[in-house]
């Protein structure tokens, strides 16, 4: 398995189909550096192309999940912009930032589940992160934050597009122009997290619990459930429905169907062939 300077990836079980996909930077609060911005989708890219991976649980090695992006990499992304003719400079920032934006929309692309598992900070591009995800659990005592504002940035990788759609558009403005802290509890009332654990310990197992009974289910119903929310999201709701049709009708003969109704006729565990 190839090693990387930011992340990990293991597989803790050698039959499991869950794996995890570890932010590796617990020194620096486990932020961002340049390096994470190519390894990142990189090892999602692995991932979703391994056939063994059901799905994939997000977390942070250390005492946190993730502080955002490393202040160096903003600090050397505006040095070299300043340093250029203005409108080339300018044009330079925009592709920068949209690079770095496709590291972490590289979450949505993965047709494998992503599961964040959060505890201690989770702010600025941290929190950018995990609304990319497709469940979100989190211990009591986590903190997040829409850090931004307090920097005089406007958060540019993916908070103010995806938040609004899971906690309300008054909240995420709220959330947005403050920067305030709120804790895990608060982040489950909103509708952040599905489920609020009173330790890392309960955190871990429940993760791991979640991520294996979804791991077992059809791969190909999976990647579907996956892809139809996502673009459903920028459609209207005939699109929409519209879209999911086009997809079952191309879906629906696959072996997986037979498998599931065959074992629940049986009264048995289905088991799918990989992906």
């Amino acid at each position: 398995m190839q090693q990387y300077k930011t992340i990990s990836i293991q597989q803790k079980s050698p039959n499991s189909r869950v794996f995890h996909l570890y932010l590796n930077r617990p020194s620096k609060i486990n932020s961002f550096s340049y390096d994470f911005f190519a390894e990142f989708p990189a090892a999602l890219s692995s991932l979703d192309e391994n056939p063994d991976v059901g799905a994939i649980i997000l977390a942070g090695i250390g005492n946190h999940f993730s502080s955002g992006i490393d202040m160096e990499v903003i600090n050397s992304i505006m040095e070299k912009s300043l340093s250029k003719e203005r409108g080339r400079g300018s044009e330079w920032f925009r592709r920068e930032v949209k690079y770095l934006q496709a590291a972490l929309t590289a979450v949505e692309r993965c047709r494998k589940p992503v599961i964040a598992s959060i505890h201690g900070y989770c702010v600025g591009g941290g929190l950018d992160l995990v609304t990319a995800c497709d469940i979100r659990f989190c211990t009591k005592d986590a903190v997040f934050s829409v850090k931004e504002v307090d920097l005089a940035i406007v958060a540019d990788m993916g908070t103010l597009q995806r938040l609004p759609p899971l906690v309300g558009y008054g909240k995420a403005v709220e959330l947005a122009m403050t920067g305030r802290k709120f804790s895990g509890q608060e982040a489950m009332d909103m509708g952040l997290v599905s489920r609020v654990f009173e330790s890392k310990e309960a955190l871990d197992e429940g993760v791991v619990l979640l991520a294996e009974g979804i791991g077992a289910k059809s791969p190909l119903a999976l990647a579907g459930i996956k892809e139809v929310m996502l673009r459903s999201k920028d459609l209207t709701l005939e699109q929409a429905l519209d879209y999911v049709a086009t997809w079952d009708s191309a879906m629906v003969l696959s072996d997986d169907m037979k498998v599931a109704f065959k074992a629940h006729l049986q009264k048995t565990n289905p088991v799918f062939a990989k992906l």
